[in-house]
């Protein structure tokens, strides 16, 4: 995720921890992710034209998001739901995987 943010942004996380929620959910917490420009915004309060812009650059590149979610726990996502809060700086990447055939 961190390799990822830097790519698509420009700048990584100075914190990201991935834990899983449940054996088929995984959670990717990344903080202080937003540019200057995107500090900027949310000074000026345009707090919903940032989540938009995050959550459209998310979505364009959100094969790449689950390639490397696949890569890494050798899993089939089925579903991928991205979020920011704009004023703590805080994003989620959330990751619903196919269950285990046992």
């Amino acid at each position: 995720m961190v390799r990822l943010y830097k790519e698509q942004f420009g700048r990584g996380p100075t914190k990201a921890v991935s834990h899983f929620a449940g054996s088929d959910t995984l959670i990717c917490t990344l903080e202080n992710t937003l540019t200057p420009a995107e500090r900027n915004l949310a000074a000026l309060g345009e707090h919903q034209r940032l989540r938009d812009v995050r959550l459209f650059f998310q979505h364009v590149t959100e094969d790449q998001f689950v390639e490397a979610v696949e890569r890494t726990t050798g899993r089939k996502v089925r579903g991928f739901i991205s979020g920011i809060d704009t004023t703590k700086d805080i994003s989620a990447e959330v990751f619903y995987l196919y269950p285990v055939s046992r």
